[in-house]
């Protein structure tokens, strides 16, 4: 597999992590994985550590680190004025408390905000009031902790048709971040996007880096993506072996086999049996639970 760590690398990723809880730092030891097998599955915390922290912020980045968890996901959006943030959905209103800041911007895209009135916002207290005064962070800043922990990113750029160019911002803000150096562009990222024009730009870009497309195209159209995409990552509940089988039967654009990540999952059962069906990854709000389901790293 392109971008799998190598059995040595499923060791801790640091001796200590720092952990912040609101605006508390703390430092916290890094367990040891659980027991993996060579060809396990590997995980994904989703948009971070989610099911123990504020999703898509640095605190989930480092609840991740504390679980051992190596690979991160994340989806990234732009502000009114170009920067380029961390969140899922396309408006603020979910997981900040924008409403009662700004309560006549509705309906509170991201892309009507600065990054500064972003900045602003509260992204912790809705999931808790442990995490009162998180923010949302900018993709440096999500980058520079990934550093920071020793972990690897998986990359969705969200809502592209509303951010035109936003694929030429994401590779510049990796560039200046060091992520496109080798060791880093072949190894630690994978780009992805349900939009397939959008891996289509990003792999015209960078050909050098791996890209994945989300989604669960039919076996009779899987072929058209695999000039422009390593992987094709579905929704879990939506897939059979005969489907992974048949995108592992085609060679992507680096003239290897194409994986398949799925997503999202959150229970033993459900990791052992989509493992089962011979993915190649699983991208989960719980990822020590479905690592140690699986034996995977």
């Amino acid at each position: 597999m392109h971008v799998r760590p190598l059995r040595a690398a499923a060791a801790p990723l640091l001796g200590l992590v720092l952990v912040l809880t609101g605006g508390t730092a703390s430092v916290a030891e890094s367990p040891a994985p659980a027991p993996y097998v060579l060809d396990a599955p590997v995980v994904f915390a989703h948009r971070g550590a989610s099911a123990y922290a504020p999703e898509n912020t640095l605190a989930a980045v480092d609840r991740a680190a504390a679980l051992g968890v190596e690979w991160v996901e994340n989806d990234v959006q732009r502000t009114k004025d170009g920067e380029l943030v961390v969140m899922h959905d396309e408006t603020l209103a979910r997981t900040t408390n924008v409403k009662e800041v700004f309560p006549d911007r509705s309906p509170w895209r991201v892309k009507d905000f600065t990054a500064a009135e972003i900045a602003g916002l509260d992204a912790g207290s809705w999931y808790s009031p442990a995490y009162a005064g998180t923010q949302v962070p900018t993709l440096r800043q999500f980058l520079d902790r990934l550093r920071v922990n020793g972990q690897r990113l998986l990359l969705e750029i969200k809502l592209p048709e509303l951010y035109p160019g936003i694929e030429v911002d994401v590779l510049r803000t990796l560039g200046r971040a060091g992520w496109l150096r080798p060791g880093y562009v072949d190894r630690r990222l994978v780009v992805q996007s349900f939009s397939a024009d959008s891996v289509r730009t990003v792999h015209a870009l960078r050909p050098d880096l791996t890209t994945a497309l989300l989604g669960t195209p039919a076996v009779a159209d899987l072929g058209r993506y695999a000039a422009f995409t390593d992987r094709i990552n579905p929704w879990y509940g939506g897939i059979t072996a005969e489907w992974v089988a048949a995108v592992h039967d085609l060679q992507g654009p680096h003239g290897r086999p194409l994986e398949v990540d799925a997503w999202t999952v959150d229970t033993a059962a459900a990791a052992r049996k989509v493992r089962d069906m011979g993915v190649d990854g699983l991208i989960s709000n719980r990822p020590d639970l479905v690592r140690d389901a699986v034996a995977g790293y």
